[in-house]
C-alpha cells in the first residue's frame, strides 16, 4: 500500500470522491500543512494555523496509480482558485499536494502540466513538504456517506461533484 496527501478545499468534499475509487483502502480526513501542534477544526477555521484541510488516502498501486489519483483530484475541484474553492475561502481551503516521497513529488508536477490542459486559467495549486498529520474529529470522517443527505451544504456542493465524478469515472468506481 502507498499514501497520497491532498488538501482540494473542504475535506468532506474531496474525502467522498476518493472514498468510491477501486483501488483506494481508506480515505482519512485531517490536517497538514501548518505549524500548530494537534489543531482542532475550530482553530483550523480561524485561518492562523496555516493547515489545509486534507485527505490522506491508502491505496493499492498495483490497482490505481499515483498519477491516476493525481488526475482525480485536478478533475474533481478547481485548482485555479487561490486559497478558495466555491464559498469556502482561507488557506485552510487551499489546492495543495503533500508528496511522500520524492517519485510522488515528480508525479505532481507532470500532473500540474496534464492538468494546466484543461485549464484557462493558470493552476494554483502547491506542492508542499510532507508534515505532520492531525486526524480531523471522529465527526467529519466519512462525513458525506453518514449526513450527506440531511445537510444543505452537502446537497448542494458535494452532491453535484460526486454525480460529475460517478459519470466521467465510471469504470473506476467501486460496486
Amino acid at each position: 500500500m502507498e499514501i497520497a496527501t491532498f488538501a482540494g478545499g473542504c475535506f468532506w468534499c474531496t474525502e467522498a470522491v476518493f472514498d468510491d475509487v477501486i483501488g483506494v483502502e481508506s480515505v482519512e480526513s485531517g490536517y497538514t500543512g501548518g505549524h500548530v501542534a494537534n489543531p482542532s477544526y475550530k482553530r483550523v477555521c480561524e485561518g492562523d494555523t496555516g493547515h489545509a484541510e486534507a485527505i490522506r488516502i491508502v491505496f493499492d498501486p498495483a490497482v490505481i496509480s499515483y498519477a491516476d489519483l493525481l488526475d482525480i483530484f485536478f478533475h474533481t475541484h478547481d485548482p485555479t482558485q487561490l486559497n478558495r474553492q466555491g464559498n469556502d475561502v482561507g488557506t485552510q481551503y487551499r489546492s495543495a499536494i503533500f508528496p511522500h516521497s520524492p517519485k510522488q513529488e515528480a508525479e505532481a508536477k507532470a500532473a500540474i502540466a496534464r492538468a494546466q490542459a484543461d485549464w484557462s486559467d493558470p493552476i494554483v495549486t502547491t506542492i508542499e513538504p510532507l508534515s505532520d498529520w492531525y486526524p480531523a474529529e471522529d465527526y467529519h470522517q466519512e462525513y458525506f456517506a453518514r449526513v450527506g443527505d440531511q445537510n444543505p451544504y452537502c446537497q448542494v456542493v458535494i452532491a453535484p461533484k460526486l454525480r460529475k465524478f460517478r459519470k466521467s469515472y465510471a469504470e473506476r468506481l467501486k460496486q
